[in-house]
């Protein structure tokens, strides 16, 4: 192959300057060698995914609809599954949601790509939880935006602090916030919270458009799902990402967009400058695929094996973690969140454990505006009982040693 010429300058865009390689990506790589146990990927288990069914579905469509799920589609998406998915939002999370709502996107992190070129520009201000989820800092930080972190506790987003970030900033275009089993903690936010949120909001005279960020929401292991910001909203301003990355398979990148059909119709303007249509033949095979098999049952299987395994990592870290270390408990999703003591710096813990067979992800990357090194993200979902036993055991020791 030939080589590229190394002096030529390419005339990127100024925002280039902003996309840099994750440190912490670099670390993780050795996550793939077979014998690393690692709680740092957001990974459903493959163990888990229906592929048997899928085999059969995947005939099926090819058998009844080959020639159309080849072909080219309706950026708007598949209308039986749009249907679907308005039907299913509606009954589980409390929304008021028709066909004409949902936008079929390229998993939900598409949503945010979207929403941060419908929405910012440069210097415009995002507001977010403190922390947030890393893949929505970088999809923003394409435009430019500025940051401003909201204090969260295991209650929610900070009301009066909400109302304080408003009134103090003049150009709030986006409010990200992800209500339900967030990651990177795992914290879920109050009914009464999420009145308040709603409430400020709609008293602080912002224009800022909400992103309600759900890729876990009915992975609840305990307790009722709560209603969506989106079942609240009174103004159309609450737009909502779901995805069946969590619930069935990540590998088909199929995310979906609720929002007030003016509003969808921006989105479906952005989508077609993007990539025209998500998989025209993934659609179909979901759509079919929920129509043959009973998606509840699938959901209650993953709520309980996951749940198995929050249980066992919460255990093992009360046996295996040194005093004076905090860590949240989620009610669902696939994370927790350890905040370990001051000066502890969770970047060197984690050198340290990959040397021992152990990854995380520190939590310093999930703060937009920097700080809290001490802290670190672990994932639950993708490791057996055993595992997750034998990880934290090596971890509680690497910590042990950082702490004198």
């Amino acid at each position: 192959m030939r080589q590229i010429d190394k002096g030529v300058r390419w005339p990127f865009a100024d925002r280039v300057e902003g996309m840099k390689a994750s440190e912490i990506r670099e670390i993780l790589k050795v996550t793939e060698r077979p014998d690393m146990i690692s709680f740092a990927g957001g990974l459903p288990d493959p163990e888990l995914f229906p592929i048997g069914r899928i085999g059969e579905i995947s005939r099926l469509v090819l058998e009844r609809f080959g020639k159309e799920a080849l072909q080219y589609s309706t950026t708007e998406g598949y209308a039986p599954l749009r249907r679907t998915i308005a039907g299913r939002m509606n009954r589980v999370f409390g929304t008021r949601a028709g066909e004409s709502n949902i936008l079929l996107t390229s998993g939900s992190q598409q949503g945010l790509d979207l929403t941060g070129k419908l929405f910012l520009d440069k210097g415009d201000t995002v507001v977010c939880e403190s922390p947030t989820y890393l893949g929505a800092i970088q999809a923003f930080k394409a435009y430019e935006p500025r940051f401003v972190e909201v204090v969260t506790d295991d209650d929610g987003m900070d009301p009066e602090a909400l109302r304080k970030a408003l009134a103090r900033e003049p150009n709030v275009k986006v409010i990200y916030v992800i209500p339900d089993f967030q990651n990177p903690t795992g914290r879920t936010w109050t009914l009464e919270r999420r009145k308040q949120f709603m409430d400020v909001v709609r008293s602080s005279g912002t224009n800022a458009v909400i992103i309600e960020d759900n890729a876990y929401g009915e992975l609840r292991f305990e307790g009722e799902i709560l209603p969506s910001l989106a079942s609240m909203d009174e103004e159309g301003r609450v737009v909502f990402l779901g995805t069946f990355s969590k619930t069935f398979c990540p590998g088909y990148r199929v995310g979906w967009i609720v929002a007030d059909e003016a509003l969808r119709e921006k989105y479906v303007l952005a989508k077609q400058a993007a990539d025209l249509h998500t998989s025209s033949i993934n659609q179909r095979e979901i759509s079919l695929y929920l129509e043959h098999y009973d998606t509840d049952e699938h959901i209650a299987m993953l709520r309980s094996v996951y749940g198995k395994r929050r249980d066992a990592m919460v255990g093992a870290i009360a046996e295996r973690f040194p005093e004076g270390i905090r860590h949240t408990t989620p009610q669902g999703g696939l994370f927790l969140w350890v905040e370990l003591p001051a000066g502890v710096d969770a970047k060197k813990v984690l050198l340290d454990s990959v040397g021992q067979g152990v990854a995380f992800v520190p939590g310093g990357p999930f703060f937009p505006c920097g700080g809290h090194q001490n802290t670190m993200r672990l994932n639950y979902s993708n490791c057996s009982e055993e595992r997750i036993a034998e990880g934290i055991a090596k971890l509680g020791s690497v910590i042990k040693l950082h702490m004198r």
